[in-house]
C-alpha cells in the first residue's frame, strides 16, 4: 500500500473509531469534572482482575474515590497501590458512601459478578467496567442487562483487544478482498493445563468476542466435549475453578454458523498448545490469512497467498498496524492504551456521556456466553445442531 493510500485510510480510521480517538487525545475532557470511580476486588477470590484497579491511575480524567476488598491484607495493599487513605471491607457500604459514577468490578471469579453488578446498578452508577468472563449463566446475564436498560447504566467488558484501534482497519481490509474470498474463522484456545472447557470459559470469551465483531451474531452451534478422549457424561461434571460453576471436559470441538454466512471453528485440547504460540483467531480466505494474537503487539499479521497451495518460495507473516500492512505502528504507547485498559476506560466514559453502548457492551458479552453455552447444549443433545440464542437459559451441564 502506497503512502497516499495509507494516509487516506488512516484519516478514515481515526474519524470512525471512537476508541482510537479517545486514546490519541488524552486531554479531550481536561475541562470537564473528573469522573468518580470506585473499585471492587476480592483478594484470594479473583483479586482485582488484570489491572482493573490501577488502570484508572493512567486515565487522568478520572478520580478513584474508593476501593473495597473483603480481605484485610488485600485491602491494605490496594490502598497503598491506589494512593487512598480509606477503604471498605463491604463494597455495598463503599457504593453508599462514595457515590461513584463508574464502578470497576475486578474479580476474575465470576460467581460474584452478578451480585456486584446488581448492587452497583441499584446504587445508581452510570457505568460499570467488568473483568471477563461476564456471568456464569444466561439467566444472570439477562437479569443484569435488563437492570442496565431499566436504570440507564452502561456496562463494558474488559475484552481489551476489542478496543484495539487496528480492528476497523482489519474489517475494512477483509471487505476489500485482501485475503480473497473469506472462507472461515479458525479459533484455538491457549491449550495449556486449562485446555478444554476451562480454556473455553476463561480465554475463549476473548476469542468469541473478536469473532462476533467480524462475523456478526452466531446463529447455531454443533459441538462435542471430551474427557480424556471419551464423551463427557453427567459423572464428569464438577464445580469449576474461578467461580465458573458446573464444568466438565479437557477437550472441546465446536462449529458455529455465523451471521455473515461463514463457519467459525473453536478447538481446545488440554496441553496441546505451546508457550510461543499463544492463542488467537485466524480469518482464512482464498488468498491469504489474517491472524490475531490475543494481547500481543502487533496484534495482527497477514500471510498473503492461498493457504491451500504450497509454493516453492517461503512466505512471511507481515504485521498489520493502524498505519497499514507492513507499516510501523504510529500510535504512541499502544500497549498501555489497549493492554492497560486506557482506551476501554475512556470509551466507557464517552459512552456514558454520549448515551450509547460501549464498544464491548454487556450485550456483546452475552453473545460470547451464548456461544459457550451453545457448545454445552449441543453436547448435551449428542452433537445436535442447536440454534442461538438458546431458548432454555439454564446451564446445559446441569441437565446432562
Amino acid at each position: 500500500m502506497g503512502s497516499p493510500d495509507c494516509l487516506m485510510k488512516r484519516r478514515t480510521f481515526l474519524a470512525t473509531s471512537v476508541a482510537s480517538s479517545l486514546a490519541l487525545h488524552p486531554a479531550w475532557s481536561a475541562a470537564a469534572a473528573k469522573t468518580r470511580v470506585a473499585v471492587i476486588g476480592h483478594t484470594g477470590h479473583g483479586n482485582f482482575g488484570h489491572g482493573l484497579d490501577a488502570m484508572w491511575l493512567d486515565i487522568p480524567e478520572t478520580e478513584i474515590v474508593g476501593v473495597a476488598d473483603a480481605d484485610p491484607k488485600g485491602l491494605a495493599g490496594a490502598l497503598k497501590k491506589l494512593k487512598l487513605d480509606k477503604g471498605f471491607a463491604d463494597y455495598r457500604q463503599m457504593l453508599k458512601d462514595t457515590r461513584p459514577e463508574i464502578v470497576a468490578i475486578g474479580p476474575r471469579h465470576i460467581d460474584q459478578h452478578h451480585e456486584m453488578a446488581m448492587a452497583a446498578i441499584e446504587a445508581g452508577v452510570r457505568g460499570i467496567y467488568m473483568e471477563k468472563p461476564f456471568m456464569p449463566t444466561l439467566v444472570q446475564a439477562d437479569e443484569v442487562i435488563a437492570a442496565c436498560e431499566k436504570h440507564g447504566t452502561r456496562l463494558a467488558l474488559a475484552h481489551r483487544n476489542r478496543y484495539h484501534p487496528v480492528l476497523p482497519l482489519l474489517k475494512k481490509r477483509v471487505a476489500e478482498g485482501t485475503i480473497g474470498r473469506p472462507l472461515e474463522y479458525r479459533v484455538r484456545g491457549k491449550e495449556d493445563a486449562r485446555g478444554g472447557s476451562l480454556d473455553l470459559w476463561v480465554l475463549g470469551s476473548h476469542l468469541f468476542n473478536l469473532v462476533h465483531y467480524f462475523a456478526g451474531d452466531p446463529r447455531a452451534c454443533i459441538a462435542t466435549v471430551y474427557q480424556d478422549s471419551r464423551l463427557v457424561t453427567k459423572m464428569d461434571v464438577k464445580e469449576g475453578a474461578e467461580g465458573i460453576g458446573p464444568l466438565a471436559g479437557n477437550e472441546v470441538h465446536a462449529r458455529f454458523e455465523m451471521a455473515d454466512g461463514l463457519p467459525a471453528f473453536f478447538d481446545s485440547v488440554q496441553n496441546a498448545g505451546t508457550k510461543t504460540a499463544g492463542f488467537g483467531v485466524q480469518i482464512i480466505g482464498t488468498e491469504g490469512i489474517i491472524d490475531l494474537r490475543i494481547d500481543e503487539e502487533p496484534v495482527a499479521h497477514l500471510l498473503a497467498g492461498s493457504p491451500f497451495d504450497p509454493v516453492a518460495t517461503p512466505r512471511a507473516w507481515v504485521p498489520i498496524t493502524t498505519a497499514g500492512i507492513g507499516k510501523i505502528e504510529t500510535v504512541e504507547n499502544i500497549r498501555k492504551l489497549v493492554g492497560g485498559h486506557v482506551a476501554p476506560g475512556r470509551d466507557l466514559i464517552a459512552a456514558i456521556r454520549e448515551e450509547r453502548e460501549p464498544l464491548c457492551s454487556a450485550k456483546d458479552a452475552r453473545v460470547t456466553l451464548e456461544m459457550t453455552m451453545g457448545i454445552f447444549e449441543s453436547h448435551r443433545l449428542h452433537g445436535q445442531r442447536v440454534e442461538l440464542p438458546l431458548k432454555d437459559r439454564q446451564h446445559p451441564l446441569t441437565r446432562l
